[in-house]
């Protein structure tokens, strides 16, 4: 369905910033990375719910490229936790015919976690249902600069000055999928830290107080009915999106 006429009820593709697993945990007087680990059972339950939902695909952004800057220790035990998830929610994830993608430029992590990255982009290649996309050492300045290398690559007798969007979009992370129609923040920031910046262009946002660990199905499906409430011009007027 071409973007003029997609007047959906529901979004194909969803985005979520993740944000607040620290300040849950800090709430109530536990370390930061118990808030991590309560986050990876909300993203179980929202995987779970998008899937049976019928959404077409769910990106998450998990780690940026600026999250190398956070204490040593911090990053060492989320860096653990994906390795950890990688290894035992793969399966599950293949069981329900879900596709996994990890996005970013995963060469800053260690042989083992790259190792287990192919495996489980491997293992549900072939899946058709949700595709679930976990943003990992990604950042949207990043991916649009990269398109523009692979662009190059691709067409070493041309010069970039003759590159335009059309061109450069399959070269964009995610082209394969349909666009964003709804990122959702958490946590009360309202900002997109670098996140889909080109892929985002014409989503819906909607942002929420709640903390990652508490935002659960019914959550999701409140942004959801939101969605449902916007009207979706693209640059048309009312009159015309209504014929």
């Amino acid at each position: 369905m071409s973007q003029e006429n997609h007047q959906n009820y529901q979004p194909q593709h969803i985005a979520i910033i993740m944000d607040g697993n620290g300040r849950w945990a800090k709430k109530r007087f536990l370390p930061r990375f118990v808030g991590h680990q309560k986050g990876l059972k909300s993203v179980k339950r929202l995987v779970a719910h998008c899937s049976a939902q019928g959404i077409k695909a769910l990106t998450l952004f998990a780690f940026s490229t600026e999250n190398w800057r956070r204490p040593e220790d911090e990053v060492n035990k989320l860096m653990g936790l994906f390795l950890r998830a990688l290894q035992k929610e793969v399966s599950k994830l293949n069981d329900n015919n879900v596709r996994l993608l990890i996005v970013g430029d995963r060469t800053a992590f260690n042989a083992e976690i790259q190792e287990h990255i192919t495996i489980a982009e491997s293992m549900t290649c072939n899946n058709t249902g949700l595709v679930l996309s976990i943003a990992a050492n990604y950042g949207g300045r990043w991916d649009i600069v990269e398109a523009v290398k692979k662009w190059q690559l691709a067409n070493p007798d041309r010069s970039v000055s003759e590159l335009n969007e059309r061109e450069l979009s399959p070269y964009v992370a995610l082209s394969e999928l349909p666009e964003v129609d709804l990122l959702i923040r958490t946590g009360g920031e309202q900002r997109v830290s670098n996140f889909l910046i080109w892929q985002i262009a014409y989503a819906e946002f909607y942002f929420t107080e709640d903390l990652w660990p508490d935002f659960n199905e019914e959550s999701i499906d409140k942004a959801i009915a939101s969605f449902a409430q916007r009207e979706r011009r693209f640059g048309k007027t009312s009159e015309q999106v209504a014929k």
